[in-house]
């Protein structure tokens, strides 16, 4: 079992770096889907979570070959790339979620307790109004490149590993 925690305080500046970084995990999700396929046959695990402060990888298997799954992970992010087609379609489906998040009573009443607790949220609303208003692909270019170098690591690594 791995687990690492990509940390970044860059996320919670604006609710458009939170759309923009909802958009970079579901990109590289996507990216990773063909080549992690082989992987999943032979019985190992990948989750790229959205975390709020950063992006959380785990990965989870035999432990021979979840080294190489990891690495192909880190490979996609540090080589981030997708197509005009690939960006559309993943903000459309973004939409798609952040309004069925914004009709149930339950989740809306989730997030606007949240929003007055914590100091520095931003509300639903806020993420599906900077979605409609649009982003460029430029913003996302930028977005990534600077969480990228903006980034502080948390790990944990648990099995029949050595250090």
């Amino acid at each position: 079992y791995v687990r690492f925690h990509l940390i970044s305080p860059l996320i919670q500046q604006s609710a458009e770096n939170i759309v923009l970084f909802d958009t970079f995990v579901n990109i590289l999700s996507h990216n990773l889907g063909e080549p992690a396929y082989e992987a999943d046959v032979a019985q190992l695990e990948y989750k790229l979570v959205t975390g709020e402060y950063g992006l959380v990888i785990r990965v989870k298997g035999f432990n021979h070959k979840l080294p190489l799954l990891f690495q192909l992970i880190i490979d996609y992010l540090s080589d981030f790339s997708f197509t005009p087609a690939v960006f559309e379609m993943i903000t459309e489906q973004l939409k798609k979620t952040y309004f069925n998040i914004l009709i149930k009573p339950e989740t809306l009443a989730k997030d606007v307790r949240l929003l007055i607790l914590e100091h520095g949220r931003w509300s639903m609303i806020d993420k599906y109004q900077t979605l409609m208003n649009g982003l460029s692909i430029e913003s996302l270019s930028n977005f990534v490149r600077a969480f990228k170098s903006q980034l502080f690591v948390e790990g944990l690594v648990q099995g029949n590993f050595t250090s």
